[in-house]
């Protein structure tokens, strides 16, 4: 799809106007294991471009996930905070994280393409 993009740090941003969709990809939490604990930003947080804002842990490991843009927190996805096993059999779809409305939708371009991201997952 043309309309997600992916960061370095392994999460996905699927555009939807000027609200992003945010979650881990299926690298990221294949990585992790078994998710036990989400823990969400607070809605209306603003954050910026790369800063740590949410939390996913593992029987393995804790995770940050970083804020793929800068924007504002609108909605966080309770239903992982209540089934966070959600995020490793769906981390593209009903396992999203959080939405944020962009400050600058267009930085949305600069993000990693499929076949970018692709790429850096066969340098790993």
């Amino acid at each position: 799809m043309s309309d997600v993009r992916f960061t370095k740090d392994h999460e996905w941003v699927r555009l939807d106007g000027t609200v992003a969709t945010v979650g881990i990809t299926d690298y990221a939490q294949q990585a992790l294991g078994d998710i036990v604990f989400v823990e969400l930003p607070e809605i209306s947080r603003k954050v910026q471009e790369s800063e740590a804002c949410a939390v996913v842990e593992s029987v393995k490991a804790a995770s940050d996930v970083f804020a793929p843009l800068s924007g504002e927190v609108v909605e966080c996805n309770a239903a992982i905070v209540e089934d966070p096993a959600l995020v490793n059999r769906d981390p593209a779809g009903e396992g999203w994280l959080f939405r944020l409305e962009l400050a600058d939708a267009t930085a949305f371009n600069s993000l990693l393409d499929r076949a970018a991201y692709d790429t850096l997952l066969g340098t790993i």
